[in-house]
């Protein structure tokens, strides 16, 4: 039976199809697995790369193979290196590990403090502002005598030397995330009623986390060169000091396996940063 309106009461009425096509995360799939074989592909052909260089070459101090390092890198993973007063490449790798997490944390926690400052208050930003642009292109590598003097060769001066260079970088990323967040978000939270540090904490910091998390990516960059140049000068355990010592001794399969500590380590720091992007920004293809 049909009514005066032409509708079937016996008929099911279809549902409308959704706008979002639901296979989006699907369709995403394929590329981010196409990524990874790539990134894959890319390391095997550069291992090749440096296995045949190394077997024309035939000198191990010069160049030596993968395998061989390799099997150096097993050999010291868990026995220390100088075998008298050394440390194994485990342990060097947590010295310098808790070294970047403490300098990290604290010149991240000081760069978002003075860079929401600067965003919020005009007298803040007109005296801090002249400080981080003359601190910003100054190497942290710079300060590494001053340290030693102030602090000696312990653990202060290279937490400090992490923070020194941390944040600077840290409170100009903030700044500028802070600034390009759109004018219209900030007046609809004040016509809501939001009293200014309502919408600094509410509206600007979450929406400018992307930019903040993308300046921690680059510190952390900053933060290993400047540890491992310091472990190199004043320090007795890190990855930089054993790969001095094992430079002095033309221990260069030992040299490389630091180097592919320091890699290592690096990836799996930005690959957190990079989830923590993607946590807090889902539209973010990384």
């Amino acid at each position: 039976m049909t009514t005066a309106t032409g509708h079937d009461p016996g008929r099911t009425a279809t549902p409308a199809a959704p706008d979002a096509p639901a296979v989006a995360p699907a369709a995403r799939r394929p590329r981010s697995y196409r990524r990874i074989w790539a990134g894959a592909a890319a390391l095997g052909l550069a291992l090749v790369l440096w296995e045949a260089a190394a077997l024309v070459i035939g000198d191990a101090v010069t160049l030596p193979t993968v395998t061989e390092t390799a099997r150096t890198f097993a050999r010291y993973l868990t026995r220390p290196y100088p075998e008298v007063q050394g440390k194994t490449l485990l342990e060097d790798a947590l010295i310098s590990t808790g070294r970047i997490l403490a300098g990290f944390l604290l010149g991240t926690a000081a760069g978002l403090l003075l860079g929401a400052s600067m965003a919020g208050v005009r007298v803040v930003r007109e005296l801090a502002d002249p400080i981080i642009g003359v601190m910003r292109p100054l190497p942290p590598i710079a300060f590494i005598p001053l340290l030693v003097v102030w602090f000696g060769i312990g653990e202060t001066s290279k937490i400090a030397l992490i923070f020194f260079g941390v944040l600077p970088v840290v409170t100009v990323a903030t700044l500028g995330a802070l600034d390009a967040v759109p004018s219209d978000l900030l007046n609809a939270s004040r016509s809501l009623g939001a009293s200014p540090l309502r919408t600094m904490l509410h509206v600007r910091l979450r929406a400018a986390v992307p930019g903040v998390i993308t300046g921690m990516r680059l510190a952390m960059g900053g933060a290993w060169t400047a540890i491992i140049a310091a472990e190199m000068i004043a320090a007795t355990g890190g990855v930089g000091f054993l790969i001095l010592q094992a430079g002095n001794y033309l221990q260069t399969p030992l040299i490389f396996s630091g180097i592919a500590e320091i890699a290592v380590l690096g990836f799996a720091f930005d690959g957190l940063l990079r989830l923590l992007l993607r946590l807090a920004d889902p539209t973010v293809r990384r």
